[in-house]
């Protein structure tokens, strides 16, 4: 919990603070092997992240993206190879985040028909899973696209069984904290195909 002693020394790990000599958490999350794993929180964009996101607005220069930030995101004319509409659905990775956190995407690609899920950004490691294991089994059992953002928007083809992909999404989602994750969602794939 936020403000519980993780340790009786100073350790600087992410997700901690130290006072008096001792560290403390800043987040609700998960305490092993010296680190902390948040099981919550929002997205704080870096240089080179991959993210899917929205086009909200036409500007003369370019667009406003929805990134599931607290600020648009914005989309150079000159980083996008086709004109794109409200509503699009773009991948695209972050060129810059400044000191005020505005943040420029490029090499921008509009994605195809599909539907956008999100989910808790700090559980896309877990979606994507080791050498991207679990995206893959998702891909293959459902034969659907998946593109996932690591601001926690998943955008799902509409081909294949997109309802399936959401409802393994979810379960991931819930239960990415725990053991033997992909095995319990490999069998729930199998028995719901």
């Amino acid at each position: 919990m936020p403000g519980e002693l993780i340790s009786e020394r100073e350790e600087h790990i992410s997700y901690a603070y130290v006072e008096k000599g001792k560290t403390y958490s800043t987040v609700v999350g998960l305490y092993s092997n010296g680190k902390i794993v948040p099981l919550e929180g929002p997205y704080d964009p870096l240089a080179e992240d991959t993210v899917v996101g929205v086009i909200t607005e036409i500007k003369f220069a370019g667009y406003s993206v929805d990134i599931n930030y607290a600020f648009p995101a914005f989309l150079s004319n000159r980083e996008s190879k086709e004109k794109l509409a409200l509503g699009d659905a773009i991948i695209a990775k972050v060129l810059s985040v400044n000191e005020v956190k505005d943040v420029e995407l490029f090499e921008a690609k509009r994605l195809p028909a599909g539907s956008l899920v999100r989910v808790s950004p700090v559980k896309v490691p877990r979606i994507i899973g080791k050498r991207n294991s679990m995206i893959d089994m998702l891909q293959s059992s459902t034969g659907c696209q998946i593109f996932v953002g690591r601001n926690g928007y998943v955008w799902i083809s509409g081909k294949g069984n997109d309802i399936l992909a959401e409802k393994a999404l979810r379960i991931i989602e819930v239960q990415a904290h725990t053991q033997g994750l992909t095995d319990r969602v490999a069998a729930f794939l199998r028995e719901h195909r």
